[in-house]
């Protein structure tokens, strides 16, 4: 029962699970639909879900994060409401503004849910935390070997707007320079859907990631200089570039806390599988339902005792009875 993909697995079927599996008090009986007066039962909806594949790993999920949960408690292990937030707003930042909270909406999670789910993992990163060890050494072996994605090469930040023709594009160009607002131009003119929405930004990128017309222009204009139309292959581009930051090469110094991180998340995440099957190797878990009876993967056996305590154990009497 792996832990790695904990958020992201319950963003994908908890949705599934609250709304499949929450009972059915919901006013219409044992029916959930009619099809031209034909009936489906909520207890066939129930039976297929739980037989299908995904069924299953809703309940290895829950299962899972019952025994987390009880571990948290047992143990007094405490997370703060401070950092599930830490750990919610992380995620967000990977999206953009809006499409965090619509995921949620899709998936019908709630707030709640989410940082429920939260909560679990970082009650299992605090179990694991204590056979976590990242050495300097490791630090620097890891930034010898990596430079190839740490290092960052030359990036402009840069925002467009996208024409078919030259007319238009000279149009838009001499408005700009006369004073009109770029995100306005972009609004009304640009074909390009993604960018035409925020202003034209498309954000820091490095040599490689545009077509070459257009990235030679956005390397080569001043900063803030609405440039001349770019033809390439999707039509004409007036560019203007916002921000340009130059190669830099990974160092300890400005890297050690970063390489730290990551190896630490590392390490937790290679000893997660073997903190849950510990769990479930002390948990009893009473299966009622015949379609789950194999959801589970087979329990781990428990751990085998140290050499040490086998030889304190007392030897077996080997006398004969009286």
């Amino acid at each position: 029962m792996s832990v790695r993909p904990l958020f992201a697995v319950a963003l994908l079927l908890f949705g599934v699970a609250t709304a499949g599996c929450s009972g059915g008090s919901s006013g219409g009986g044992d029916t959930i639909a009619t099809v031209n007066g034909e009936k489906i039962s909520r207890s066939d909806y129930d039976a297929k879900l739980e037989a299908s594949q995904q069924g299953k790993a809703i309940f290895n999920q829950l299962v899972q994060g019952a025994l987390i949960d009880q571990y948290a408690k047992d143990n007094h292990v405490d997370v703060s409401d401070a950092d599930v937030q830490k750990k919610e707003d992380e995620i967000k930042s990977k999206y953009p503004p809006g499409q965090f909270e619509n995921i949620l909406k899709q998936q019908s999670l709630t707030e709640a849910d989410v940082q429920h789910i939260l909560r679990q993992e970082l009650v299992a990163e605090k179990a694991v935390d204590s056979n976590v060890h990242v050495t300097d050494a490791d630090i620097s072996t890891y930034l010898s070997k990596n430079h190839a994605t740490l290092d960052t090469a030359e990036q402009v930040r840069a925002r467009h707007i996208l024409v078919a023709d030259l007319p238009t594009a000279q149009k838009v160009e001499a408005q700009l320079k006369a004073g009109a607002k770029f995100e306005d131009m972009a609004a009304k003119y640009s074909t390009d859907p993604s960018s035409k929405v925020k202003g034209g930004e498309l954000g820091f990128f490095s040599k490689g990631q545009m077509v070459p017309a257009f990235q030679n222009a956005a390397f080569s204009q001043p900063l803030n200089v609405v440039g001349p139309p770019v033809k390439s292959p999707f039509g004409y581009h007036i560019i203007e570039v916002e921000e340009k930051k130059p190669a830099q090469i990974a160092t300890l110094a400005a890297d050690h806390d970063k390489i730290k991180s990551l190896l630490t998340k590392q390490q937790e995440q290679a000893a997660l599988p073997q903190f849950l099957a510990s769990l479930r190797s002390k948990a009893n878990i009473q299966i009622s339902d015949d379609k789950l009876k194999d959801a589970l993967p087979p329990a781990p056996p428990p751990p085998a005792p140290s050499a040490a305590a086998s030889a304190a154990a007392p030897a077996p009497s080997t006398a004969a009875s009286p």
